[in-house]
């Protein structure tokens, strides 16, 4: 299906059904149209697919898609069908007969767009069937796998420079929605030849921010979802597989439909709870990082961390998982001191090269120093990937801007109490060892070495001790104190010690804010799509709802691949009574009003 004499826009508003472009999504087509190699950068939800599927309708051959999950190739084709657009998917889950068929189409020219894994790509079946196809180009989705200095390395992506190799006279275009420099330069080193660079704004104004310090923090959770996203589809991210397999099920004994992910668990349990989540409303998946690359379920509502990420590449990947239609959505996050000390052991512990720690160090630095500003999240995070941002007002940290406590006077306490408790003993102690002794609380382990008799005895006794370890976690962001987590978390003076020591650097900290039990402060929060709606619109909304699971459950497909909720939201507003005027709605294309429209105004009519 060569659409020569069509342009981008006759595409975009008869296929599928929007009325303009975004961002540089014009410009990225015009460049891989030509011919031309292309690195894209843009957020999770912005649009990156239709940079290479509308090429691959302009351009004669077949458009090969490099793709990391079978999730993720089944649910695109299944909406490229639901378009109408040629498309089919080459991987393990396909039977010989299945998939004899599709590569005779994709030989004979019968489709578009061909999805593949790297490991089928790199095949030399793979290679001998794209040998024998007229190609368009190659896509290459979450390309930052490619790279050693990316934060989701993946071996396999690495054979992937054999594209370029082999087929070096069809373009290449390579995406994704963080990287940072090191990562975007070893992309281009592989996969393509002098491209072109495209950085779109990482922002995602619809997403809210929200960081809270570690209290009770399952509880904590629970609060979050129980009070703002009851009904909502989300992920919870921990570190661990038994706090995966724990927490989902205290969700679910307290009413959250939660379930399990993590690669622990057989191939055939976590694929089915991975479908359950694609293909139901208001799942919630919680899961190590293992579960979501590559998972495009546009109605996720929040997405939440139960532990600190070790970068903020990694963190922007995972609540860009959220809102990706465009709805209001929420990054909920909670840490304390331990998620740090764990970080740096892992990266300690790695046999990584000595180069790869220091960075990964670096990382976790950054991630911390989001974790713990006072300044606008956003801004920061915009910060971090070289782009600028002024107060978003739609982070924890404008809608309710923490008051800031000069606490020089106490880090001054507590840096001179680690001193003299090493300089006493010759040895070096722990966090709660040293809070013990600022605090005056006499035991076993403060006689034993005789730290009640240290001038620091006592000294702080007038600060509770989730102050002293907040007022800790900070210094250690800013390098004035270090954690040794190779020798059984100690903790160190250095040479930034100095500066707070004598006066020359003040400690302006954030005011420790009591538990709300996960209530809903100020700002508009939980199930933000179905509050912006009145009565009326809502219970059209909630119809519609209900007839979109409906036919995909007669299809197979997931909800959103039939509408998205943001389309049914428009509908529910727009209320149109004719097929012309449903045909204005963003995101229905001529083949979803001839399938649907008639179905859609009847129940606009009720």
């Amino acid at each position: 299906m060569i659409h020569d004499r069509l342009d981008p826009d006759y595409l975009l508003r008869h296929i599928w059904g929007y009325p303009a472009f975004h961002g540089p999504q014009r410009k990225i087509i015009d460049h891989i149209t030509k011919g031309g190699d292309a690195l894209v950068l843009m957020s999770t939800g912005s649009g990156k697919s239709l940079c290479y599927q509308i090429p691959s309708l302009m351009r004669p051959g077949l458009g090969v898609v490099v793709s990391p999950l079978i999730a993720l190739m089944q649910n695109q084709v299944a909406a490229l069908d639901q378009l109408g657009v040629r498309a089919a998917y080459l991987n393990s889950s396909l039977d010989a007969q299945t998939a004899q068929e599709v590569q005779r189409r994709a030989r004979a020219g019968e489709l578009d767009m061909l999805y593949m894994s790297p490991e089928r790509l790199v095949s030399a079946s793979g290679q001998r069937l794209l040998d024998q196809c007229r190609l368009a180009l190659f896509a290459i989705d979450e390309a930052h796998c490619v790279s050693q200095w990316g934060h989701d390395f993946r071996p396999e992506y690495g054979q992937l420079s054999l594209i370029r190799e082999r087929w070096p006279d069809v373009p290449r275009i390579a995406l994704t929605a963080t990287a940072d420099v090191p990562t975007r330069q070893e992309i281009i080193e592989r996969l393509l030849v002098a491209p072109r660079e495209f950085v779109a704004s990482f922002d995602r104004p619809n997403i809210r921010y929200r960081i809270v310090e570690k209290q009770d923090p399952r509880q904590q959770l629970l609060n979050f979802i129980r009070n703002e996203h009851r009904r909502d589809a989300g992920v919870v991210y921990a570190m661990s597989r038994n706090n995966v397999e724990e927490v989902a099920a205290m969700l679910a004994s307290n009413g959250i439909d939660a379930l399990p992910y993590h690669a622990g668990m057989d191939t055939a349990r976590r694929a089915e709870y991975q479908r359950q989540f694609l293909d139901r409303d208001g799942v919630v998946m919680v899961a190590t990082t293992a579960f979501g690359m590559g998972i495009d379920k546009p109605d996720v509502r929040f997405v939440a961390h139960l532990d600190m990420p070790r970068s903020i590449e990694g963190y922007f990947q995972e609540t860009g998982r959220a809102g990706r239609d465009g709805l209001p959505a929420q990054a909920w996050m909670a840490y304390g001191l331990s998620d740090v000390v764990q970080q740096r052991r892992m990266i300690d512990l790695s046999e990584a090269e000595e180069s790869y720690k220091r960075l990964s160090t670096v990382k976790l630095d950054a991630m911390l120093a989001l974790a713990e500003t006072a300044d606008c999240r956003r801004a920061a995070l915009l910060a971090y990937f070289g782009q600028t941002g002024t107060a978003c007002g739609n982070c924890d940290n404008c809608l309710q801007p923490p008051d800031l406590v000069d606490m020089t006077e106490p880090a001054r306490k507590l840096l001179s109490c680690i001193y003299r408790c090493s300089q006493a003993s010759q040895s070096h102690f722990a966090a709660g060892h040293v809070i013990d002794v600022l605090r005056g609380k006499l035991n076993d382990r403060i006689e034993k070495f005789n730290h009640q008799s240290l001038s620091t005895f006592g000294i702080g006794a007038d600060i509770p001790e989730a102050d002293w370890r907040q007022l800790l976690r900070y210094l250690a962001s800013l390098h004035v104190v270090e954690i040794d987590a190779m020798h059984f978390n100690v903790l160190r003076l250095t040479e930034q010690s100095r500066e707070v020591l004598s006066g020359e650097q003040r400690i302006m900290l954030k005011r420790r804010m009591p538990s709300t039990n996960g209530k809903r402060r100020s700002g508009k929060a939980g199930n933000l799509d179905r509050q912006e709606l009145p009565p009326l619109e809502l219970a059209l909304f909630e119809k519609l709802r209900a007839w979109r699971s409906d036919i995909a459950k007669s299809l197979g497909v997931p909800a959103y691949v039939v509408f998205p909720d943001n389309t049914l939201h428009a509908i529910a507003m727009r209320r149109p009574m004719t097929l012309d005027a449903l045909r204005e709605v963003s995101g229905v294309g001529d083949k979803k009003r001839d399938n649907y429209g008639t179905d859609i105004i009847a129940l606009v009519a009720m």
